[in-house]
């Protein structure tokens, strides 16, 4: 019996490593050496630092001295939470929980942030919140939802923030790699990565700062990213971030024509179940992200499903412990709880081609069928 070729649709989970980058691993991991120390093994080591702190600034454009490396990019949201010293914050209803647990456990106070119903910040209620505030204040707003894949105002909500004098924090994980980003048109203080979004290793990450300030390091101990973050470099997974970042800011292009293949899914979904619905489908999006119901189907029904077909997708975030919950984003949309748990997160990637979603097609209309004819037998 022939093995069926798997499927892989969740690339905002994580993506496969590059090539490249593991060939660089590989390479890094058969020599040695400590980036602090000062004989030629370190100082090759340092280097490896240095070009990859360069080429992460650059998918940002960015200055490489402001980019702090850390150890994923939950790290690097809680630095900017905890690192610029004493604020209250204002974070938006669907952030990731990378944002909204240090947020509410460093501000019980914390004001949360609407959205519409499309999954975009209100920017009015943004407004409101910082004029309640009295003192130093951060906003943290992401640069597109890692569920919905819906794009932020944050240039936008920039304006009003730093109206108000207030610090803002872009988490740009998701976004980063898949749009065209540049830190300075955004006019954020803050923006986290993570390496593995891009093709890189999983467990780094960095914080990027729009001009130098002085950070309150939470890691302390040796000093290490001038001392903002002390710990020894991890040599091999920072470079593989610096050459991930490299080759997917030479490939934007190619990533935003991903859209037409999604597009053309979404239709395609329709002619098998009219009333599915696209979340945040009226709205700019990521190019590569479709969280899309299957009415009357379970969404934890549907992944295993699909996984038993050969085909990996996610229901909302990849990053609760393998937990399939209800999504605090679709509930923050105002998305009725019966709808929001039947949907599903499919994310394309630069290896996904239009034969995979033929096979994600044929194999959700069967599902779809089959349940659909089980609802009608009871």
């Amino acid at each position: 019996m022939t093995a069926v070729e798997p499927i892989y649709l969740d690339y905002n989970a994580t993506a496969p490593a590059r090539p490249e980058v593991i060939a660089l691993v590989g390479e890094i991991l058969a020599t040695v050496g400590n980036a602090s120390s000062v004989h030629q093994a370190g100082r090759k080591a340092r280097a490896r630092v240095d070009t990859a702190r360069q080429q992460v600034a650059d998918l940002i454009g960015a200055q490489a001295r402001n980019v702090i490396f850390t150890g994923g990019g939950t790290e690097a949201d809680n630095l900017a939470l905890r690192g610029f010293g004493s604020r209250h914050l204002i974070v938006s209803g669907i952030e990731h929980g990378a944002i909204l647990a240090p947020a509410l456990l460093l501000d019980p106070g914390a004001a949360i942030v609407d959205v519409d119903h499309q999954g975009r910040l209100d920017l009015a209620a943004l407004e409101a919140a910082l004029a309640a505030c009295d003192g130093p204040t951060l906003v943290s707003l992401m640069l597109a939802n890692n569920e919905t894949g819906v794009i932020q105002p944050v240039a936008e909500a920039v304006k009003i923030a730093h109206a108000h004098n207030a610090l803002v924090h872009c988490d740009g994980i998701q976004g980063a790699g898949k749009i065209a980003v540049n830190i300075e048109e955004l006019g954020v203080d803050l923006f986290s990565l993570s390496a593995h979004k891009i093709g890189g290793l999983q467990g780094v990450g960095a914080l990027v700062m729009r001009e130098e300030r002085t950070v309150f390091a939470q890691i302390v101990g040796g000093g290490q990213e001038m001392g903002r973050r002390s710990g020894t470099e991890n040599v091999a997974g920072i470079a593989a971030f610096g050459e991930a970042a490299r080759l997917v800011a030479g490939e934007l292009a190619q990533f935003t024509e991903l859209a037409q293949l999604r597009d053309n899914m979404e239709d395609r979904l329709a002619d098998i179940a009219p009333t599915r619905r696209v979340i945040g489908g009226g709205v700019p999006r990521l190019p590569n992200t479709s969280c899309v119901t299957m009415p009357g189907v379970r969404s934890d029904t549907q992944v295993m499903a699909l996984d038993l077909a050969g085909i990996a997708v996610s229901a909302g975030s990849a990053c609760s412990s393998g937990k399939v919950a209800a999504s605090h984003v679709l509930d923050a949309m105002g998305i009725a709880m019966d709808e929001a748990m039947t949907a599903i997160r499919v994310s394309l990637g630069r290896e996904t081609t239009a034969a995979e979603i033929e096979r994600f097609l044929t194999a959700w209309a069967e599902i779809y069928r089959r349940n659909s004819a089980h609802a009608n037998a009871a």
